[in-house]
C-alpha cells in the first residue's frame, strides 16, 4: 500500500524576527550597532535589558580588537521561539576573545566577563576566512 507521508505545514503565525546591518569597524559603528538594537529589539516588543549591553560590547570588541581597516563588521540578532541570539562577526579571525581578569585599576578589559554575567550562553565559531563570529544566546521570556 503506497502512503503519501508530506512535511506538516510550516508555522507562519509567528514571524521570523531579524536584523542584520553591515556597520563601520569604529566607535561610531559600535555606537549605532547598540542604538539600533535597542531600537529593534523594542519595535519587537522585547526588553533591551541584557542585550543591548552585551550588543555595545561585542560591537565595541570588534571595533578594538577585530579591526581591520576597509572591512565592515556585522551584527545579527536573531529570536528563535523564546531565546535571542546575538551574532558580530569581525574580519580577524587570527584573534578570539578570552574573558581576562582585568586589574583593579583598568580602566578597559572586563567586557567579555560582562558578557558572560548577562548572557545565558555565549562563544565563538570561526567564519570562513578571515573572519570569526563572537555569540550570545539571552532568553526573552519574563522570569
Amino acid at each position: 500500500m503506497n502512503q503519501e507521508i508530506s512535511d506538516p505545514a510550516p508555522d507562519t503565525s509567528t514571524p521570523i524576527r531579524h536584523l542584520s546591518l553591515q556597520l563601520s569597524p569604529t566607535p561610531r559603528g559600535a555606537r549605532l550597532a547598540r542604538l539600533l538594537a535597542t531600537e529593534q529589539l523594542g519595535t519587537w516588543g522585547l526588553p533591551s535589558h541584557p542585550a543591548e549591553l552585551i550588543v555595545a560590547e561585542l560591537a565595541a570588541n570588534a571595533v578594538t580588537h577585530g579591526r581591520v581597516p576597509g572591512r565592515d563588521f556585522r551584527l545579527l540578532l536573531y529570536v528563535v521561539g523564546d531565546t535571542l541570539r546575538i551574532e558580530v562577526t569581525d574580519t580577524r579571525g587570527d584573534r578570539l576573545p578570552c574573558p581576562q581578569q582585568a586589574a583593579t585599576d583598568a580602566e578597559s578589559g572586563r567586557g567579555l566577563l560582562l558578557v558572560e554575567t548577562l548572557a545565558d550562553r555565549w562563544g565563538v565559531v570561526p567564519g570562513p576566512p578571515p573572519r570569526k563570529t563572537v555569540w550570545a544566546e539571552v532568553g526573552t521570556s519574563p522570569d
